[in-house]
């Protein structure tokens, strides 16, 4: 036998689908396959979300327009319901509440936004200062139970209706709280003149410290020599330090004078006192002697008494103007250049002449003035009994001892006289080189300080001006305030309202608590299909020896079905307990799931033998075509109305979108109406194909040959 290449063996196969039509449609469809499973898929869920507006959803508008504070009327609802079916973001039906209850009910509606009455008061009350903030709500509700991903469409749609309104109202917010700030823009630009002419007033203020500043620099050089001494003080220092000069040449000679009296006193005491015998012929002998010498005694101590009382007006004079200088000086500010050397000088002035006047004062002048009186007196009364000293020694003695005693008392005075007008003299003196210098430094600080007091008077225009434009500043700033609306220490609840003024309060009828327990109907109902499928491929639809027999044809219908129910009423058991035992499915009524799916079972073997009945191998093929058309147009995934058109159109056609609509509200729960349709539909395939399926088997008994030769065979 001639060995064949592997290729021409291929082709020899695929020469037999050309043998006849139905076999070369089969290898059409087998190619085919594969684009409608893809292409099919693809054109069905292409863009689910761009299909949005053709979900159908109730709009309930119940808001009331309500008035804001400043008398704006506010109708937020009416106007976010022109804006939302303007955008057809869902496909819109204007309802009240019983009629969008009703609709989501019974799946007229997969969604309701309700807008409440109190929508637009709630605006109004986060920019007013005297309201409670408030939130104001979006009401939506969805059912699982109708389409799961409808909720999910729902969920994300709405949060951007929720922002588009949250936005809008954020900007009535912020209108209404920045409502004023033109007149604060106002208020504040006429605090800005203020704030102009304070900045002038500074200026001014600025210049007039510079010249302060001067002025203190020259106030300052003349303080510096100002620790010389002054004018005035000087030329009372002058004549003090004259007058001392002259009453210390005084003193001298009266010093002298009286301890050369005090000494001859003396020894004319000790004279008269050793000659009281012999005294009276050396009396007559010296009277002229003594009568001179009285004389000039008296003579001498009526000087010293005329010169007494200017010593203790000198030097009061002299405290007194010493105390002037220190008072002045300790005036001047601390921070005047050199006023501490100033002040130290004048301080040991005023103690160099309370020095002179102490001494002057503890001489007690008057009482030495008064003795000088009395020894002039004394002398002159000597001068005059000098002629009859001979005649009363006695008396002459005893005016010799009182004189020579006063005598002493007179040195000793004298002396004690002549020291403190030492010290006075010298004090004076150098008071009055202090003085002279503070006079020529006084003069330049009063040069300097009436500069000071120029800069002084610009500084207080200018401060003045200062406080004129600060005044208007206040002014426009506290207008400025009063325009802007407060809202109290506590703002957290209307941060938060103005931070989200709209909020979205989502409810979830028969909610399905994951994608698993959403897409369960779908892929439990897509699970009993494929079962029916296989269920066929080793059972079949019509047994050739019943069908040949004298049998009725509902007998061999039946028998061909049952053995396949039965599969399925297995299939469906078992599946209900993996699914609820093993992946915690949790149907709010198990029992209603598990017959459903049961007749789902038996609906779709009925189906899948009257496929297999009427076309034979080629019903498979149908089959599997009639299970791509169900997984794009049964809802079980997206909302039907996301798909195109033609998958609408067979939506309510084929079996699948009964059970997946029916098991959702047994699972997730619901009315009970769809269910029970759901039953009644799947009992009519059923039935109906079980009828279609006898029907077949009455023909099947007419032997052809395409029945005892098929084109096709799988």
């Amino acid at each position: 036998m001639t060995r064949l290449s592997s290729v021409r063996l291929a082709g020899f196969e695929l020469r037999r689908f050309f043998r006849g039509r139905l076999p070369a449609a089969a290898l059409v469809v087998v190619a085919v396959i594969p684009l409608l499973y893809g292409a099919l898929y693809l054109y069905a869920f292409w863009d689910p979300y761009g299909r949005l507006n053709h979900i159908p959803a109730a709009l309930v508008v119940e808001d009331v327009q309500a008035t804001a504070s400043d008398g704006t009327e506010v109708h937020a609802g009416r106007d976010l319901a022109d804006e939302l079916i303007e955008r057809e973001i869902f496909d819109w039906h204007v309802t009240d509440e019983r009629g969008a209850e009703a609709g989501l009910a019974d799946g007229s509606y997969q969604l309701v936004l309700r807008i409440p009455r109190d929508f637009s008061a709630n605006l109004t009350t986060g920019p007013d200062p005297d309201a409670a903030p408030k939130s104001a709500q979006l009401v939506v509700v969805s059912d699982d139970a109708t389409n799961y991903l409808s909720g999910v469409f729902g969920r994300t749609a709405f949060e951007e209706v929720r922002a588009a309104a949250a936005q809008s109202a954020q900007a009535g917010y912020f209108d209404k709280m920045l409502i004023g700030f033109t007149d604060l823009k106002k208020h504040t630009q006429e605090a800005a003149d203020g704030a102009g002419k304070l900045d002038d007033g500074l200026t001014d203020a600025s210049s007039g410290a510079d010249r302060i500043e001067g002025g203190l620099n020259d106030a300052s050089n003349g303080a510096g020599k100002l620790s010389g001494g002054l004018g005035s003080a000087a030329r009372g220092a002058g004549d003090l330090a004259e007058g001392l000069t002259t009453l210390r040449s005084g003193t001298a000679q009266l010093a002298a004078g009286t301890q050369q009296a005090a000494d001859g006193g003396k020894r004319l005491a000790t004279k008269v006192d050793a000659a009281a015998e012999r005294i009276e012929p050396l009396l007559r002998r010296n009277t002229k002697l003594i009568e001179d010498a009285a004389r000039q005694i008296a003579n001498g101590a009526d000087l010293l008494a005329g010169n007494v009382g200017k010593l203790t007006a000198a030097a009061d004079e002299a405290v007194d103007r010493a105390v002037g200088l220190q008072t002045y000086l300790n005036g001047l500010p601390d921070s005047t250049a050199g006023i501490g050397e100033a002040r130290a000088a004048a301080d040991e002035l005023v103690a160099a002449a309370k020095r002179v006047q102490s001494t002057i004062h503890t001489a007690d002048l008057d009482g030495l003035s008064d003795r000088l009186h009395e020894v002039a007196t004394t002398a002159r009364e000597v001068a005059a009994a000098a002629p009859h000293l001979a005649d009363d020694v006695a008396t002459a003695r005893k005016h010799v001892d009182d004189l020579a005693a006063g005598l002493g008392d007179l040195a000793a005075g004298a002396k004690r006289l002549d020291s403190g007008a030492a010290d006075a003299a010298a004090g004076a003196t150098d008071l009055r080189g202090g003085i002279y210098q503070l006079a020529s430094g006084a003069r330049h600080l009063n040069g300097g300080l009436d500069r000071l007091s120029t800069g002084g008077r610009q500084l207080a225009d200018g401060l003045g001006d200062l406080q004129g434009g600060a005044a208007e500043l206040a002014s426009g700033l506290s207008d400025g305030a009063d325009q802007i609306p407060g809202y109290g220490a506590d703002t957290s609840d209307r941060a938060d309202a103005l931070s989200a003024p709209v909020g979205l309060d989502r409810t979830v009828r028969h909610p399905a608590t994951t994608y698993g327990v959403g897409f369960a109907p779908y892929f439990l109902a897509l699970a009993l299909w494929v079962g029916a499928m296989i269920s066929f491929m080793v059972l079949r639809p019509l047994n050739r020896r019943y069908i040949v027999s004298a049998a009725p044809a509902y007998r061999v219908a039946l028998a061909g079905l049952l053995p396949a129910v039965a599969v399925g009423l297995a299939q469906a058991l078992l599946l209900f307990v993996v699914v609820v035992f093993g992946l915690g499915l949790s149907p709010v009524n198990p029992v209603v799931t598990l017959a459903l799916l049961m007749v789902t079972a038996t609906a779709f073997a009925a189906i899948m033998q009257l496929l297999g009945a009427a076309l034979g191998p080629a019903g498979r093929i149908v089959a599997l075509a009639l299970l791509m058309l169900q997984l794009t147009s049964s809802g079980g995934t997206y909302p039907v109305q996301t798909t195109p058109g033609f998958f609408q159109a067979i939506h309510p056609l084929l079996p699948m979108t009964y059970v997946v609509e029916a098991l959702r509200h047994a699972i997730d729960g619901g009315p009970a109406g769809t269910v029970v349709t759901g039953v009644l539909v799947l009992l009519g395939f059923g039935l109906g194909s079980l009828a279609l399926t006898v029907a077949t088997a009455g023909r099947a008994r007419r032997l052809t040959p395409s029945t005892l030769h098929p084109e096709l065979v799988i």
